[in-house]
């Protein structure tokens, strides 16, 4: 379950907090509405609850704040807003990728992606993917960790009919199976179609706290469905009868033949009629302002194509299609309604006295201390008893807390099927950051671009160098003139290490500090060690390429290395390297890769200047012998000659270039711990 404390968000200068002093209970089993309408503080309260803003109060889930629970997404699925994913990448792609994060088998993604029906698009890209197929995709990541409970931020938002029946079937579904689901809506008449129990904000703070039942009978009007070929007179009749006791009672025309009377029953109305002589074919409770009764489909209708899952959601299927075409259902249990029926609204008259009010102008609009329910059909009138009913000897399990009294139904196949149950290992794997950390730059094509174009300028730069000469070879073959801060190696590794950590936060894949991958120090050294091993490559595939076009063009002559390869060597992997961890590093403090790239670009323009300045003053002491004391610090002799890379290693650390770079990832990597490990959000 659910418990969230006091959740108080930060006030912005002089406007009231959007959530102020909030706390209820969620529990498992159940599927719980958080209503209001726009601007109520309904996103925020989930924001603070999953630690995802600062401000005051906890939430608990099953016991524990989020901050404390090793593995949140398998926890918590969340649905905020639409899918927040790379829209270069594949549906599959992104799933997968969340897999590789979360330890999951790859075959999870398939899985999921059957159950909520984007197998068929599972190639597709996800800047193509229209509203609904991008809500489907936001479930699947959801549901994808197997979690015990499901927050989900208004879900059918933009879902055409039965696209949300199908959503609130498998909210349903997972409910039934012992889960707890929370979902926001501003729909009154969605929160008691789907939810058990309805949490109402207004202006941020919770004013209600009710049980479906309770909701419905103070926030939805029942009334009565009539339809006879004489509703003038038995609408007169009515209104006479309301009057003469004093009552108070308004009737709505609909169309020719068709009655909604609020404030009656269906026994008065029928006792009206029975006296009067008045003949009907209708007389049904309703709730809301539900629209004229449709009509049964007729038998020869085509098929209308079904998404996944059966079409409804809360009990059996009462079909019927209305005046304009639209199919739709009545969910709610025949005997519920003549419960809530039971309680008519009591209003006074414009002058005061109780009486009828009569309206031909068509369907009711409601009035301005209504509330404002969309349309649905009513239950047919033809079913005498209600299969539903909690207290009907023939129900399984009548009392079960854990099953909503909207679920239990006699169709066969109530719910869309769920994805299986699957079993992780608890252990941490140092693994599973790596994992997501190489799916997420090799899912884009970011990468592959920005290499060819390092790729393309480094050897057209190094014929032009050729060409007008007084070039050193080893900046010739790294395609590096004196007049450039960087070469182009450098700059896109420190570019691709920039967007490691940029798309992070252009596209959260993972939540903020509470994703699949902690972004602690497990995420970091995974993206530092991609983009170390991304900037060798880079660095060897550029020389590489310099070297063979210098033969081509020029032949044998320019395409020779140089005889201290192995220190040169050195120094250009430890530039390449170092500008590609500086990008990392930038991107992860700043939030930005344009900022990234832009430390990348400093450290040759402002460090190399300082540190070369510093360099430059009265010496006492000098480095000379290092080499030789090197040798004497340990007993035994290096293998393989270690000696010489240590030297090889010092001299590239001595150069202005090496220390002003290793000064400044020093000062980056201090920043991003300070930022992100102290400044965490906590509840």
């Amino acid at each position: 379950m659910i418990q969230a404390i006091g959740l108080t968000s930060i006030p912005r200068k002089e406007l009231r907090p959007a959530v102020d002093d909030a706390s209820f209970e969620a529990h498992s089993g159940r599927v719980t509405a958080l209503l209001g309408a726009p601007g109520a503080g309904k996103t925020t309260a989930l924001k603070l609850m999953l630690e995802l803003q600062r401000g005051r109060g906890i939430a608990y889930f099953r016991g524990r704040p989020l901050h404390r629970v090793a593995y949140p997404a398998r926890e918590v699925g969340v649905l905020l807003g639409d899918v927040p994913g790379h829209p270069a990448r594949t549906v599959r792609g992104h799933l997968r990728m969340l897999c590789a994060a979360a330890g999951l088998p790859v075959r999870r993604a398939d899985e999921v992606l059957e159950v909520v029906g984007l197998v068929s698009l599972c190639d597709v890209r996800l800047s193509t993917l229209s509203r609904g197929m991008d809500r489907r995709l936001g479930l699947a990541c959801a549901l994808l960790s197997d979690p015990h409970t499901l927050v989900l931020d208004d879900p059918a938002a933009g879902l055409s009919v039965r696209e949300g029946r199908w959503l609130h079937g498998i909210m349903r579904a997972h409910a039934n199976q012992g889960g707890t689901v929370l979902f926001t809506t501003r729909d009154p008449k969605e929160a008691a179609r789907t939810a058990d129990q309805v949490l109402t904000l207004e202006q941020g703070r919770l004013v209600a706290d009710q049980d479906v039942a309770d909701f419905s009978r103070t926030r939805l009007r029942p009334r009565v469905a009539v339809r006879t070929p004489h509703a003038a007179r038995l609408g007169a009749l009515l209104t006479k009868e309301a009057r003469t006791a004093r009552r108070s009672m308004e009737i709505v025309r609909e169309g020719g033949n068709r009655l909604s009377v609020y404030g009656s029953t269906c026994a008065e109305i029928g006792e009206t009629a029975f006296r009067h002589g008045v003949l009907v074919h209708q007389l049904a409770d309703e709730i809301g302002d539900m629209g004229p009764t449709p009509a049964p489909l007729s038998s020869d209708r085509a098929p209308t194509p079904t998404l996944p899952g059966p079409s409804t959601v809360d009990g059996p299927p009462v079909q019927a299609e209305t005046a304009d075409g639209s199919d739709q259902e009545d969910r709610r249990p025949v005997a519920e309604q003549l419960a809530l029926a039971e309680e008519p609204e009591d209003a006074e008259d414009a002058d005061g006295h109780g009486g009828a009010q009569e309206t031909e102008a068509g369907p009711r609009t409601p009035t301005t201390d209504e509330t404002d329910v969309n349309s649905e059909p009513p239950t047919d009138p033809t079913d005498a008893t209600d299969p539903t009913d909690p207290a009907d000897p023939a129900d399984p399990a009548p009392h079960d807390p854990l099953v909503s009294p909207l679920a239990r139904a006699s169709d066969p196949d109530p719910l869309p099927p769920l994805p299986p149950h699957i079993k992780v290992r608890p252990a941490r794997s140092p693994l599973r950051p790596l994992r997501y950390e190489l799916r997420r730059a090799t899912g884009v094509g970011t990468g592959y671009v920005a290499a060819a174009a390092v790729l393309v300028t480094s050897a057209l730069m190094s014929v032009v160098l050729a060409r007008v000469g007084h070039t050193p070879q080893p900046r010739l073959l790294a395609a590096w003139p004196r007049e450039l801060p960087l070469p182009p190696a450098a700059i896109g590794a420190g570019l691709l290490g920039a967007v490691a950590f940029g798309d992070e936060f252009r596209h959260p894949a993972l939540a903020a500090d509470r994703g699949t991958v902690p972004r602690r120090l497990g995420l970091l050294a995974a993206k530092l060690l991609v983009a170390a091993a991304t900037g060798l490559l880079l660095a060897l595939l550029t020389v590489g390429c310099d070297l063979e076009v210098l033969y081509l063009v020029y032949g044998r002559e320019l395409a020779s290395l140089p005889t201290d390869w192995l220190s040169l060597g050195a120094s250009w992997s430890g530039l390449v390297v170092g500008c590609a961890w500086a990008g990392v590093l930038a991107a992860g403090v700043f939030r930005s890769t344009s900022a990234g790239l832009a430390a990348v670009v400093a450290v040759p323009l402002l460090v190399v200047p300082l540190v070369q300045k510093v360099l430059e003053g009265p010496t006492v002491r000098s480095a000379a012998g290092f080499p030789m004391r090197l040798r004497e610090l340990v007993l035994i002799q290096w293998p393989f000659g270690g000696e010489r890379y240590l030297e090889a290693l010092a001299r590239v650390i001595a150069q202005p270039v090496g220390g002003a770079l290793l000064l400044s990832l020093m000062a980056l990597l201090g920043a991003y711990l300070l930022t992100n490990l102290r400044g965490r959000v906590r509840g």
